[in-house]
């Protein structure tokens, strides 16, 4: 029960933006670009590595040429056990391919849970504005891709947006004290982009792992 009144909590949260579609581009492609390939995204990307892995994204800082055309395109390797946690693009759609590697535990959150193992090959969907998260519980790296349909999609770390707010309406979410919310805050991961590497007692690599809402 406690559960579901979290998951419940976390998707009133995620839900409660406006959302929209990129507008239509006004011309074809930027002008005055010389190159419309970005060599090696992990070199040139916009990168990011902790103990999870590492995370590497189109911008149109690093990628000129996306400017206006709706698009980002991630690439992702992750060692065993790391993991993307559970967050949300408020702006777009995910699709996420698993190239090789894994496999991966993945799947989101909307009235129900939604909950898959890829294996290379295996391609899924995170719907917009919908909370989601991949882990690798193989013994292998796992090398995926994921594209989605904004320019700027935004993420929300969906731990780090349910702590923003006032510290009774967390309290009595979790049905823990207000003392207990302010030792969760010092425990949490920072808001980032980057992958996590569970605890060891988290994840057992190459064993599925089941979720049970």
């Amino acid at each position: 029960m406690r559960s579901l009144v979290v998951v419940a909590v976390v998707l009133s949260i995620m839900n409660a933006g406006v959302y929209g579609a990129d507008p239509d581009p006004l011309t074809d492609f930027a002008p005055g670009l010389k190159t419309f390939t970005l060599r090696d995204i992990f070199s040139n990307g916009d990168v990011s590595v902790d103990s999870g892995g590492v995370r590497a994204a189109t911008s149109v800082a690093k990628f000129p040429a996306a400017a206006s055309q709706g698009l980002q395109y991630v690439r992702f390797k992750m060692v065993p056990c790391g993991v993307n946690l559970p967050h949300t693009h408020p702006r777009a759609t995910e699709m996420l391919t698993l190239i090789s590697g894994g496999p991966l535990q993945v799947g989101f959150v909307d009235t129900q849970a939604f909950i898959d193992i890829l294996h290379p090959g295996d391609v899924t969907i995170f719907p917009r504005g919908t909370m989601h998260f991949e882990i690798n519980i193989g013994f292998k790296e796992a090398d995926y891709i994921s594209a989605l349909n904004s320019q700027n999609p935004g993420v929300l770390t969906s731990s780090v947006s349910i702590l923003k707010l006032p510290l009774t309406t967390v309290a009595t979410a979790f049905n823990i004290t207000e003392r207990a919310v302010k030792k969760l805050e010092s425990t949490i991961y920072a808001s980032g982009r980057g992958l996590k590497k569970t605890s060891k007692s988290g994840c057992v690599p190459g064993r599925d792992i089941t979720v049970d809402f």
